[in-house]
């Protein structure tokens, strides 16, 4: 089951909230010959995570079938870069299980220790069972916060996005059902306004497809910190308006100096699926664009894709922030 994105957490009677984990969604199947873990993708993600699937294997009984996120705590707080190591650790596995050891934070329920399904059950049902399937459980084995409470919600917004590094929060019915591939459920993202430094562009510079973003680091270099969503037409008018090619390929067509590799690479851009590098077109770095991105800041970049805003032109690209730290470069000029 999915969650459908909205712009406010939605209130009412019959709705219980939960927060939004930043890691990975599993299914979990648990059998008479073992535990099976499986991406929202379909992937096999078993191999990847012996320390879950020892703790399940030990503590839930044949026939469970559990839904959850894989996290990976690092001082307290979500570290989603921890978790991608997993797939390729080769063999540093053990190892990276032994220092930094994962969790799943259960959600839901779909089968029962009998095997039988029960994903037409109300959500206050399913919830009760797997508490009970969870009570012998180890810490890396938890039930979800859940709460009606708005003023928890907004303490959950308000405090542990920064502290532990929650995305947001998901809002269900308490009697709803679990129905396979809808988006019934809705998630609200924490989203913050900020600015930043436009480094290039995919598509041409009079016409933009996508924004390359950077800020400047305290020696003064300009790092890539993400990519914006496809722009409107509008948005890409207004911003080819007010962008320039680098001085040197203007007026002598030779090699530019720009402090980004051409392409970008593959891992630069966030594109795990596609390893291919991002082809784009170098700009000066001269504009500032106001942005609205979510708090999956990681290494000094944004991992998910953000919202272009409108340009800047009242600001100077030194009036933009710092780039830090994950937290204190993110959260500092909010």
């Amino acid at each position: 089951m999915l969650a459908a994105p909205v712009d406010q957490v939605p209130e009412g009677p019959n709705l219980v909230h939960e927060p939004k984990w930043d890691g990975w969604r599993v299914i979990a199947f648990r059998d008479s010959e073992g535990v099976y873990l499986q991406s929202r993708a379909g992937r096999n993600l078993t191999t990847y995570f012996p320390d879950i699937t020892r703790a399940i294997r030990d503590t839930i009984p044949a026939g469970a079938v559990l839904d959850g996120e894989l996290i990976v705590f690092e001082r307290g707080r979500t570290n989603f870069a921890q978790l991608q190591r997993r797939v390729t650790a080769g063999r540093g596995l053990l190892r990276l299980t032994r220092d930094c050891p994962a969790h799943y934070i259960l959600f839901d329920l779909l089968a029962d220790s009998s095997g039988g399904v029960i994903v037409d059950l109300p959500l206050t049902e399913r919830r009760a069972r797997l508490e009970r399937l969870l009570t012998d459980a180890p810490a890396s084995l938890t039930a979800t916060p859940q709460t009606a409470d708005m003023r928890q919600v907004w303490d959950w917004l308000t405090h542990w996005t920064v502290a532990t590094g929650i995305e947001g929060v998901v809002t269900k019915r308490l009697d709803g059902r679990y129905e396979l591939g809808r988006r019934g459920w809705a998630k609200f993202r924490t989203r913050i306004v900020s600015e930043a430094i436009v480094g290039g562009v995919t598509g041409a510079v009079r016409s933009p497809s996508t924004v390359l973003l950077g800020r400047f680091d305290r020696r003064g270099k300009l790092r890539y910190t993400g990519r914006t969503h496809p722009l409107s037409a509008d948005q890409r008018a207004e911003l080819s308006a007010a962008l320039s090619l680098p001085g040197a390929l203007q007026h002598r067509r030779a090699a530019v100096v720009h402090p980004w590799p051409h392409p970008l690479p593959a891992s630069w851009a966030g594109q795990f699926d596609r390893p291919d590098p991002l082809r784009y077109v170098q700009v000066e770095p001269t504009v500032v664009v106001e942005i609205e991105a979510d708090v999956a800041f990681e290494h000094q970049r944004w991992r998910h894709a953000v919202r272009y805003v409108r340009t800047r032109s009242d600001m100077s690209v030194y009036n933009v922030p710092l780039l830090l730290g994950e937290v204190e470069g993110y959260f500092g000029d909010a």
